[in-house]
């Protein structure tokens, strides 16, 4: 493959997660293994309404996914979330990714590239699942942990969906320029296929995940 830059270049390559380089979403698989089926199944029957409005309209999607963590791991022990996500991360490196996107994210490292994840995935599983691949940063929405440790039931910031991926993938750029590569599959990475320099659209899915 012929790369568009000078070897002198900073290169990025920035790859979203469920559906890209994972083979499904995860954040509801998560929220399975952290509360159970019973909590989940209870959670998700009381933001059904939110559900089926982040459906219809893409503005509330952000309101419906941070309304279903508040109802599954509002006041969950922190450590214990760790070890979830501990377990959780090995399963989905094992079972739940996409091989020819992990062939990628190689050819990227071989090339000397920085990888990044930009995802809206739950940082606690995603930056062990990033330390497992090798790369050097994930930028993930985060969990609020209060000061007993336990969490508050709250995104500690913005969910890292739509155009919250390119500010949090500039910042954390910096001002060092670079060429950036940007792999992505559904609406919610569109932001991110427009900024980049090399856009690759992965089975380019029209779903709208959380």
């Amino acid at each position: 493959m012929t790369a568009p830059y000078s070897n002198q270049d900073r290169v990025v390559a920035a790859f979203d997660f469920d559906k890209t380089l994972s083979t499904r979403d995860n954040v509801v698989p998560f929220l399975r293994a952290a509360a159970g089926t019973r909590r989940l199944v209870w959670a998700l029957v009381r933001t059904s309404p939110r559900l089926i409005g982040a459906a219809l309209n893409e503005r509330q999607r952000d309101a419906a996914k941070a309304a279903l963590v508040r109802r599954t791991l509002t006041g969950y022990d922190a450590a214990r979330l760790a070890d979830v996500a501990d377990r959780f991360a090995d399963d989905v490196v094992s079972k739940h990714l996409r091989a020819d996107v992990v062939e990628r994210v190689g050819w990227h490292r071989r090339q000397g590239h920085e990888l990044v994840l930009v995802s809206a995935s739950l940082a606690p599983y995603l930056a062990l699942v990033a330390k497992k691949l090798r790369f050097d940063a994930v930028l993930a929405t985060e969990l609020a942990v209060g000061d007993d440790r336990r969490l508050t039931g709250e995104l500690a910031g913005l969910n890292v969906r739509g155009a919250e991926k390119v500010r949090r993938l500039d910042a954390w750029l910096g001002d060092r320029p670079a060429f950036v590569w940007a792999y992505g599959d559904s609406i919610g990475d569109r932001e991110l296929l427009a900024r980049a320099d090399q856009p690759i659209s992965v089975g380019r899915s029209p779903r709208r995940g959380f």
